[in-house]
């Protein structure tokens, strides 16, 4: 079992519903053509105003949420927009898991893809967890993929996650490491397709070249 399988520390509570991707990342920090430099889009026009300055009453500003590494957040997160930026962000935040009553389906696959942690709880359960979050003194919350258990004090919750999914967090793999744990299968289908189709093998370079040397 890898460190992503357990995630454990502070959670800050986001009472919004709706929360989409535009507002968890921003147009303007999409510019760039790699991972980097995400952090400071995340939720930025709630956390600053429009001059800039940090919004004193948002929680992730506040003092008490500075380290936090798990949201507890409003339904249907992460709709709207399919950008894969909002779930790069939110990891290079500080953020390894976000727990809610649902989420939207093309977030949840880019998180799940990307190794943020996405666990679905019954509202009555989240809003516990959120009551807890607003108190230092209990805002620590343990979730357990080997378990499938998010305990915070006297709540033990049991989530659920596909067989595929599960089995990217407790073995520490992105969707691409999944993938190559199949190597050996690809290959051999390769080969056999291959073998039976062979003018379809390099087609693309073949024509390239064909049409370099006309």
């Amino acid at each position: 079992m890898t460190e992503s399988a357990i995630v454990e520390g502070r959670m800050a509570p986001l009472r919004i519903d709706n929360l989409d991707t535009d507002q968890i990342m921003p147009k303007q920090f999409l510019w760039g053509i790699d991972k980097s430099g995400l952090a400071k889009g995340v939720l930025y026009d709630l956390r600053f105003d429009p001059q800039g300055k940090p919004r004193a009453d948002f929680v992730l500003n506040r003092p008490e949420h500075a380290d936090t590494s798990v949201l507890v957040v409003g339904s249907n997160f992460g709709c709207g927009s399919s950008r894969e930026h909002a779930v790069w962000g939110l990891q290079q935040f500080g953020i390894q898991a976000v727990i809610a009553p649902s989420f939207a389906e093309i977030f949840y696959s880019n998180a799940i893809n990307n190794r943020l942690l996405l666990v679905a709880l019954p509202e009555d359960q989240v809003t516990a967890l959120m009551q807890a979050a607003d108190d230092s003194r209990t805002s620590s919350v343990r979730i357990d993929v080997g378990t499938m258990t998010v305990t915070c004090g006297d709540l033990s919750a049991p989530f659920s996650l596909s067989p595929r999914h599960r089995r990217m967090f407790l073995e520490g793999l992105d969707v691409i490491g999944l993938t190559l744990t199949y190597r050996d299968r690809i290959d051999a289908f390769s080969r056999a397709h291959w073998s039976q189709q062979p003018w379809v093998r390099d087609v693309a370079s073949r024509t390239t070249g064909r049409m370099r040397s006309a």
